[in-house]
């Protein structure tokens, strides 16, 4: 067997090329921020789930945020062609080798923050500014499933609410406003605004549209200013923070905190009965299977990993899980998460970052 000299080179350039030429940098981009992404939401929904689920049981929610991620990545590739070209009489003859070698290395660092401090207290306590409970129903939230999971009141009138393991019921007059409200919404009848208010600074503004509405809708917007208690000529009203009934042209907000939110959830999950027995959790609530909106809330418990849910928990030798068909609850969890990222205290130092150097 004869070796042509510039197969050979041939054989080598190729090599150097391929080895030369592969890079990690521009490929893993789309992998990295997917996978990355995806990982960060489903930690971030099973933290939230898990931390409903504690309040349950009176013990202490925290949250832990994730501050950095640095995935390293190295790739060392190498290639080797060695041949010998005998003379024809030569008793070895001609000889060709050609071996390969690549190592990989995935090394990513994750760095954790865990949120606490006087800040995060207050985040937590702190009731949501009515303004970003109606940007919500701006963005094209049912207006029922807002107001039902965020207010202790709205002009006095009160919602659900519990405290202590008991219930105390809606007033009539809430979950039917409630009701008329979405109505008028799904129609365009409710607006909302921001006004320079020089006093105040900017002054969130709530308007009821009475211009080309239909008389039935105009009729549902006059009944939940009567059943609210507004004034039935005023058509814009100030959103406020208060227990009381405002101005008439004012709208008193009495909104929840991050932690009235999470325990009002709470109440609408299953307890293990031996849970319940021993005092380890909150006794089973009343009436734990509507919403304000009549649909079901759900978060249900039991001793196996449940296979198809949306988030899963495993918590005090249970499992607690929201069904992936459960959109109600899916949603809830949802709009909780969201509130979250509109109360937190957070900069932009605390904003994750992901750095992905390739070699």
């Amino acid at each position: 067997m004869s070796i042509n000299r510039q197969d050979v080179l041939r054989s080598l350039g190729v090599a150097a090329l391929l080895a030369g030429c592969t890079s990690l940098g521009p490929p893993s981009i789309p992998v990295d921020r997917s996978d990355y992404s995806a990982a960060i939401a489903e930690s971030w929904k099973q933290q939230t789930l898990l931390n409903i689920v504690k309040l349950r049981y009176m013990d202490l929610p925290v949250f832990v945020d994730v501050a950095s991620i640095v995935a390293g990545y190295s790739m060392q590739t190498g290639v080797n062609i060695s041949g010998t070209s005998s003379s024809p009489n030569a008793i070895q003859g001609d000889f060709l080798s050609a071996g390969g070698a690549a190592i990989y290395t995935d090394r990513p660092t994750i760095t954790y923050v865990p949120l606490m401090g006087e800040s995060f207290l207050r985040s937590m306590i702190t009731p949501i500014e009515p303004k970003n409970i109606f940007f919500m129903l701006q963005a094209g939230y049912a207006a029922d499933f807002i107001l039902g999971l965020t207010v202790e009141s709205l002009n006095g009138v009160r919602n659900r609410s519990t405290s202590g393991g008991k219930v105390r019921e809606a007033d009539p007059e809430f979950v039917q406003a409630l009701q008329l409200i979405r109505e008028v919404q799904i129609a365009g009848g409710v607006g909302l605004r921001v006004k320079d208010d020089k006093a105040t600074g900017q002054t969130a503004v709530l308007f009821m549209r009475r211009e080309n509405m239909p008389d039935e809708i105009r009729e549902k917007g006059a009944e939940v200013r009567r059943l609210l208690g507004l004034d039935p000529e005023q058509q814009e009203f100030k959103l406020i923070f208060s227990q009381a009934r405002g101005a008439v042209d004012e709208l008193a907000v009495n909104s929840r905190s991050m932690l009235q939110i999470m325990g009002a959830f709470s109440s609408y999950m299953d307890v293990p009965q031996e849970h319940l027995d021993s005092h380890r959790a909150l006794p089973t609530f009343e009436d734990v299977r509507g919403g304000a909106d009549g649909q079901p809330v759900h978060i249900h418990c039991g001793k196996e990993k449940p296979e198809d849910a949306f988030a899963s928990v495993y918590y005090r030798q249970t499992w607690f899980w929201i069904d992936d068909g459960d959109w109600p609850t899916k949603r809830a969890l949802t709009a909780v998460m969201f509130f979250f990222t509109l109360t937190g205290d957070r900069g932009a130092d605390n904003v994750p970052v992901v750095t992905i150097p390739a070699q």
